[in-house]
């Protein structure tokens, strides 16, 4: 039930999102920096869709239910903020504390990424599910130097929510993208998980190999 519930809110989030901004108005900026906040922030949440949320709230900036500058500026902020604070939680409470609520698994997917690209992981992942959660907990148990971190995630954190939001806000209006956004976020969801698939299929190749 709870999953059939959360699909459902992942897939007509635009309605959900318009019956706010109906009801709370600019509040529902808040609830958006919330989301993007939790998801990036909280290394036990890893399974929020940012990247489908963020294009449909652009999607409504071009319907003019919203702005789209305040949109770019405060989830940037909650992206970075929340990296930031998840950084931290690793830095200080590491796996020891966090074991028990964390798929060991992601943790070592996400070690697997931070082998294969380094430092650039922090902006690759935000870009892939579940890995851009656990990404700056992983530099923070690895003690990443803050400030190489930092950089790295203000211009991930920047790049993500710059080309959700505006793909969102200039297709948002094209009469195709407002008749299939259900299969376009979809597609969306599909192609960003593609990455860790096949980071999957190639850890258990590899695990056969040897």
């Amino acid at each position: 039930m709870l999953l059939k519930t959360t699909l459902d809110f992942i897939l007509h989030f635009d309605v959900y999102l318009t019956s706010l901004i109906a009801t709370y108005g600019n509040l529902v900026y808040l609830f958006l920096f919330l989301i993007i906040f939790v998801e990036t922030g909280l290394v036990v949440m890893p399974f929020l869709p940012g990247d489908s949320l963020i294009f449909i709230a652009g999607t409504l900036a071009a319907a003019g239910s919203l702005n789209p500058f305040i949109l770019f500026l405060l989830l940037s902020a909650a992206a970075i903020i929340g990296d930031t604070v998840n950084y931290w939680l690793g830095r200080y409470f590491g796996e020891k504390v966090f074991a028990r609520f964390i798929n060991p698994a992601h943790i070592e997917k996400t070690k697997s990424f931070f082998n294969r690209y380094g430092k650039k992981t922090i902006v690759l992942a935000r870009f892939v599910p579940i890995v851009r959660t656990f990404a700056p907990f992983v530099a923070g148990i690895g003690k990443m130097d803050y400030f190489t971190f930092l950089s790295y995630n203000v211009i991930g954190g920047i790049s993500w929510i710059a080309i959700f939001v505006f793909s969102g806000y200039y297709f948002g209006n094209i009469q195709f993208v407002k008749d299939n956004l259900t299969a376009i976020v979809l597609l969306i969801i599909f192609i960003s998980i593609i990455p860790a698939v096949i980071e999957y299929i190639r850890h258990k190749r590899n695990s056969l190999n040897n």
